[in-house]
């Protein structure tokens, strides 16, 4: 308790320096950024002077841990402005700074009350417990009554230790309550508001979100090798298996090829049989190409998205060219980008009549863009199921989707997913 008490009269007492320097600071700052703003020098003069409150800010929360047991948490969100410009718009946007400018200026009258009031009231009480030490220096026999007996006898001035002695908790529970009303009124401008809250919570989704998607694209890859190294190795083998009976099934046949019609006919329906059987294990293992490449293509994995897209490139039946670089991006980012070419490919080779087509793979700063263009007749429906189910994965991503199909053509895709990678 005599801790507590301790911190809040220094928390008060400190009040009356930081009052006045924070007031001085903020009238200067301001007057000097609001002067300097019509030049170039306003954008660093505001910064600077932003850097330096918020200094200011932060020693306050560190004071008022003091009383509240713990320092109030910063509430500021990192900027992430490359540009002067951007900085500024930034730095101006956040609540916390303008809310700093204030508590500097509210600091001013409630450091000085409070401030006053706890040193008069702890003066006060202290000088009653040491009266006998101090007062025989002062003699006043002029002073009023009650005053004169307590201040001028031995006697009063052991009544005064008293005093001051049952009035001590009542003047340690008056500082420590007033010392907890100015760090609340701190802690309500300068802890953490709802901006900060919502940033947060909005880049925990965003993390979030991307250990989702990451575990997706990681499961896709899974089950493509599992079906490209089992299920199809597996049809792979029963196909060769049958084709060596067919062929047992033909040099068996070979020195019996006189005998019983009978032996002959069901010899006859075997090897149809196999011959059926190889024709479906065929069809299936193309079939079952096309959903391990409809997954995730291992080119993709291997050699990124520029091989991936040439790949689909040279297996179009359209004059397709490709530009761009062959940088790799993230899995996720990578996936949703080959298939809105494949998407864009197919499209414009089912429905546009199309020749030709460009594909264009760029990264432009933290972006990378894909755009697929034909020379086709256009009217693509954007609201097709095919193109709506391509803009909810670009989407998920935090992407865009654009399709510019007017009738007569051309039709251009045009796809933007954030990289910060």
């Amino acid at each position: 308790m005599l801790l507590r008490t301790v911190k809040a009269l220094a928390y008060l007492a400190g009040g009356l320096v930081a009052g006045v320097a924070g007031l001085v600071w903020a009238v200067l700052s301001t007057l000097v950024t609001a002067v300097l703003s019509v030049t170039q020098l306003g954008g660093p003069a505001f910064l600077g002077a932003t850097w330096v409150t918020r200094r200011f800010a932060g020693l306050e929360r560190r004071r008022a841990g003091w009383v509240l047991g713990a320092p109030i948490g910063s509430p500021y969100v990192p900027v992430r402005g490359r540009g002067l410009r951007e900085r500024v718009l930034a730095t101006a946007a956040q609540p916390a700074t303008w809310r700093d400018l204030a508590w500097l200026i509210a600091l001013f009258p409630l450091g000085l009350a409070g401030g006053v009031a706890a040193v008069v009231v702890t003066a006060v009480d202290l000088g009653a417990i040491l009266a006998p030490l101090w007062l025989w220096a002062v003699p006043n026999p002029h002073a009023p009554f009650p005053a004169r007996p307590l201040m001028t006898t031995v006697p009063g001035r052991f009544a005064l230790v008293l005093l001051g002695l049952a009035v001590l908790p009542l003047a340690a529970w008056f500082v420590r309550w007033l010392a907890g009303l100015v760090a609340a009124a701190a802690r309500t401008l300068l802890a953490p508001g709802l901006h900060r809250r919502l940033v947060e919570e909005t880049e925990r989704l965003a993390e979030t979100r991307r250990r989702v998607v990451d575990a997706q694209a990681a499961e896709l890859r899974r089950i493509e090798r599992d079906l490209h190294d089992g299920a199809q190795a597996r049809i792979v083998a029963a196909g060769m298996t049958l084709a060596l009976a067919a062929r047992k099934l033909r040099t068996a046949a070979g020195p019996s090829a006189g005998g019983a019609s009978g032996g002959a006919s069901a010899g006859s329906d075997v090897g149809a049989d196999i011959g059926l059987a190889r024709r479906q294990l065929d069809e299936a293992l193309a079939e079952l190409r096309r959903l391990v490449r409809g997954i995730h293509p291992p080119i993709l994995t291997d050699r990124g998205l520029h091989a991936a897209v040439a790949a689909l490139a040279g297996d179009s039946p359209l004059d397709v060219t490709v530009d761009g670089d062959t940088d790799r991006y993230p899995a996720a980012v990578e996936s949703a980008a080959y298939f809105v070419v494949a998407e864009g490919l197919a499209n414009a080779a089912k429905h546009s009549a199309a020749s030709r087509c460009t594909v264009t793979l760029a990264r432009a700063g933290d972006a990378v863009r894909v755009r697929v263009a034909d020379d086709g007749r256009g009217g693509a429906d954007p609201a097709g199921s095919g193109l709506d189910g391509l803009r909810r994965r670009v989407e998920a991503l935090d992407g865009t989707l654009t399709i510019d199909s007017p009738p007569g053509g051309p039709t251009v895709l045009h796809a933007e997913f954030p990289c910060a990678s």
